[in-house]
């Protein structure tokens, strides 16, 4: 009896000891196994700074607005940073940018002692998933174009061909889910492009733009309603993305392309632009001699309607021609 008791007992030490070492491997493996993932979704860059004028590499001024450094990205060691449509930029220098092969890139901005941009660390790339978790392979699926942050950190993702905007969790413990969008005409690749958190109307306030220069404000609970109509800085301009200031302002970002001129942009800032003739506070005009590219997204750093940061994002089309610039001006009243 003592030796099968001995027998049993020790079977059972064995038996707890292999799954011990079972569970802790394969614990190992799990944190081995997410590290992997974390380390293949991280992107090499190569960063060269640009001047905001190549004719005089030293211009920092543009009226109010104050050249504070410019980069030019390319991935190394990856194939799909391109086509980057909007971006995000937190106080503490936390970028989200997506795009529209269905990308999302987060990543640390780094300035230098003067607050001058100068660099992007710890840059991640990872798939926008779908209401099953799946990635967006499909471009009539994946074609994202604007992106906001509501005040509880869900993101709003505004998608064109296949038209609408979907709400992600900013934990990432639930799927994506259909939020209001805007009644309205439009065609494939002229969809919902600019999109901005607006807390003037309220914490689940959205504001929508389309390329044409339509505008709606809208609520996670509600239908939108359409906004008077605002003029487009002129003929060939586009809406390409919106984002809010202050207590009511709103950037907005438009851009224009011919043969004989090349692309262009124009921001303006609009106070007030849910009241019909909102007032315009300034505009700043990227237009040859200075840098120029497809910017499609704008980000503002800062809640007063005094002072703020901005940045400007382009989307290269995945095209030699083109760039992937990103750009900081500050502006004060």
């Amino acid at each position: 009896m003592k030796v099968a008791r001995w027998v049993i007992g020790t079977a059972i030490a064995v038996l707890t000891i292999v799954t011990l070492v079972a569970q802790s491997t394969s614990d190992q493996a799990g944190r081995d196994s997410s590290e992997a993932s974390r380390q293949s979704r991280r992107v090499e860059l190569k960063v060269r700074s640009i001047p905001v004028d190549p004719r005089d590499p030293n211009r920092v001024r543009l009226g109010r607005f104050h050249y504070a450094g410019g980069l030019q990205l390319e991935g190394l060691n990856t194939d799909r940073l391109h086509g980057l449509s909007d971006l995000r930029v937190s106080s503490d220098r936390h970028l989200v940018a997506i795009g529209d092969q269905g990308v999302l890139l987060e990543a640390t901005l780094d300035l230098d002692a003067s607050g001058r941009l100068r660099g992007l660390r710890e840059a991640e790339l990872s798939p926008l998933l779908d209401v099953r978790g799946r990635p967006l392979l499909n471009k009539q699926q994946a074609d994202a174009e604007g992106l906001a942050i509501m005040p509880d950190g869900d993101r709003l993702i505004s998608f064109e061909r296949n038209h609408r905007i979907w709400l992600y969790s900013a934990r990432g413990d639930r799927p994506p889910r259909d939020v209001p969008k805007p009644v309205a005409r439009l065609g494939s690749n002229q969809g919902f492009e600019a999109l901005t958190a607006y807390r003037a109307g309220g914490d689940d306030a959205y504001l929508v733009g389309a390329e044409s220069g339509q505008l709606w404000v809208c609520h996670l609970a509600s239908r939108c309603q359409p906004l008077p109509p605002r003029a487009l800085p002129g003929s060939g301009f586009g809406l390409s993305a919106m984002a809010s200031y202050g207590a009511t302002g709103v950037a907005f970002l438009y851009r224009a392309y011919d043969l004989v001129r090349g692309p262009r942009a124009v921001l303006r800032l609009i106070d007030r632009p849910l009241v019909a003739g909102g007032t315009p506070v300034d505009e700043l005009v990227l237009d040859r001699p200075l840098v120029t590219d497809n910017f499609e997204g704008v980000a503002i750093v800062g809640d007063s309607d005094q002072m703020f940061r901005m940045y400007l994002l382009s989307d290269d089309n995945s095209s030699a021609q083109q760039h992937t610039y990103l750009l900081a001006f500050d502006w004060r009243r």
